[in-house]
């Protein structure tokens, strides 16, 4: 049935520099938290999404008492295409129907973020997994993902989490748009690099589903966005800003804003950032930006047990209005 995931939320399209509902023109302030999880949270017995802790009743306290109006869900490449520990593909993606029903019931849009291309490699210090550039399973995902959900305006596309350079530990080999692989000593992920893949990701997306509203990362882990727009349109430009980030804001994607839609895909910090914080809100709200918040589940946490952390209470009392 068309839309049945969707719950009568209404198509999206851009227009000028802002995300509007496609029948009315009305602008639409996407602003809302990550909900980390189903990346990496391992299915055993009972699923994907269960075994992540996301939950109907969580979806409807964040939309509720948070008044958040779109999820951002990190996804695994493999595991959407090949499912993991015995469970399908099909199964990873029926689960993930069941967040997009579950956000949409509840008045909120699921931006579906490309975080982890397997759980097979890791690259830098710790767990991290996040890969500088797609492999060329990528546009696969992507033509099958718009398929799915081509009918279902709550749905709309995060084509890659981070573009970076290679790291020198970092076992992801680097793929050029058209499948074949740069030099094993190759590491620089720049505009160069990164721009063929995007129009080859939103080229793909859109043979199978022509009025997606598509969000596109910048460079240096996705924060720059110098070097856009792209000639296409319903794109919407993902900037990530985390406290190391202080002084840039205005050449690195302020200055996109005043004609392209930007957004703020992650953000986030503790309680030493909140004077941090406060000014990057600001920026944002006198820049129409949209925004989603890092994470609800993962460091730095927004809340624990249901309960804001001191930099959660900053995000949760801007989406409330307080």
């Amino acid at each position: 049935m068309r839309g049945e995931l969707s719950n009568g939320l209404p198509s999206l399209c851009t227009s000028e520099n802002r995300i509007v509902q496609a029948d009315s023109g009305e602008p639409v302030l996407l602003r809302g938290l990550n909900r980390s999880g189903l990346e990496y949270s391992e299915p055993k017995d009972q699923g994907f999404a269960a075994s992540a802790g996301i939950t109907a009743e969580e979806i409807e306290w964040i939309a509720r008492e948070w008044r958040a109006n779109i999820f951002r869900i990190p996804f695994n490449q493999d595991w959407a295409l090949r499912g993991r520990a015995g469970k399908s593909g099909e199964d990873y993606l029926s689960d993930l129907d069941r967040v997009i029903s579950w956000a949409a019931q509840n008045g909120a849009y699921t931006l579906l973020d490309l975080q982890w291309l397997s759980m097979n490699r890791v690259h830098g210090p710790g767990k991290m997994m996040v890969p500088p550039l797609p492999n060329p399973e990528t546009p696969e995902l992507w033509k099958m993902l718009a398929g799915r959900y081509r009918e279902e305006p709550a749905v709309l596309f995060d084509l890659f989490n981070e573009p970076h350079d290679r790291l020198p530990e970092d076992p992801y080999p680097l793929f050029r748009h058209d499948g074949s692989e740069y030099p094993p000593d190759y590491a620089t992920v720049s505009m160069t690099e990164w721009q063929p893949w995007a129009l080859r990701l939103i080229d793909t997306i859109r043979d199978e589903h022509p009025s997606s509203v598509i969000f596109v990362s910048g460079m240096n882990w996705a924060y720059d966005l110098r070097g856009f727009p792209l000639h296409r349109e319903n794109l919407v430009y993902s900037t990530h800003v985390y406290p190391s980030k202080v002084s840039n804001w205005e050449s690195a994607f302020g200055y996109l804003s005043r004609f392209m839609p930007v957004f703020a895909g992650e953000f986030g910090g503790v309680e030493k950032d909140l004077v941090w914080g406060e000014r990057l809100l600001h920026f944002f709200d006198a820049r129409g930006m949209g925004w989603t918040a890092w994470s609800w589940s993962d460091y730095p946490h927004m809340a624990h047990d249901y309960e804001p952390t001191v930099f959660g209470s900053l995000v949760q009392d801007r989406l409330c209005g307080r």
